[in-house]
């Protein structure tokens, strides 16, 4: 019986966990909001005050807050956030597609390829380049420097929000980045791929640091 209740209280905490990770990633939760335990609970309804609590007081330790009752705030976007980012970036992505591109099933690339030939065809073309770069990392086997470059997706995700998304990406010239990529993939040049990637994360960078210098995102 314990050994259910204690199954339970932590898939409770995982939902909270989630909805939380969810709102803060879509930046419902702007920043520089305030967030208790009473507004969390109130909004997910369906979750005790206990794994609500127990949620706010881990998230509360890590920014240095004293206590779930006492709440937390969410945290905004620095120009040193920003740089952090795309220097783990530069680091892990093109290494992983060198080291290991090798094994990413070649008709995901072509479908790719050939997608990047329509970009007109494209719904989301946030989600579409988030997809690609998932799809590059995809065969990295080092749990480690995954889990460390798992952690900036999220900030990518609220940065471009807050940028207003499409705004900061030139569609047609990402696609022809991302097909100068795929072309060396296909032709199982890795090493061009790699240097045609960062290449391509280096214009990002340049571009992602020259829009914080102007938007006020903290």
């Amino acid at each position: 019986m314990k050994e259910m209740e204690s199954q339970t209280k932590t898939s409770l905490k995982l939902q909270a966990y989630q909805y939380l990770k969810t709102k803060i990633l879509n930046c419902e939760y702007r920043p520089n909001e305030f967030l208790n335990e009473q507004k969390l609970c109130a909004e997910m309804g369906n979750i005790s005050r206990t794994p609500c609590g127990m949620l706010l007081a881990a998230w509360s330790r890590k920014a240095d807050h004293h206590s779930a009752q006492e709440g937390l705030m969410v945290s905004g976007i620095t120009e040193e956030d920003v740089h952090s980012m795309f220097e783990m970036r530069l680091l892990v992505e093109p290494y992983a597609l060198r080291t290991y591109g090798s094994g990413i099933p070649r008709e995901q690339l072509e479908t790719f390829a050939e997608l990047m030939h329509h970009p007109d065809s494209i719904t989301d073309f946030c989600e579409s380049d988030d997809e690609f770069h998932e799809l590059l990392m995809s065969t990295l086997p080092n749990k480690y420097l995954r889990s460390a470059y798992d952690r900036i997706t999220g900030l990518n995700t609220r940065f471009r929000i807050m940028t207003g998304k499409v705004s900061m990406i030139n569609q047609e010239q990402t696609c022809d980045e991302h097909l100068e990529i795929l072309d060396a993939a296909l032709a199982d040049n890795w090493d061009s791929a790699a240097d045609s990637l960062q290449r391509h994360l280096e214009l990002a960078r340049d571009k992602a640091e020259s829009v914080i210098k102007v938007i006020r995102l903290w």
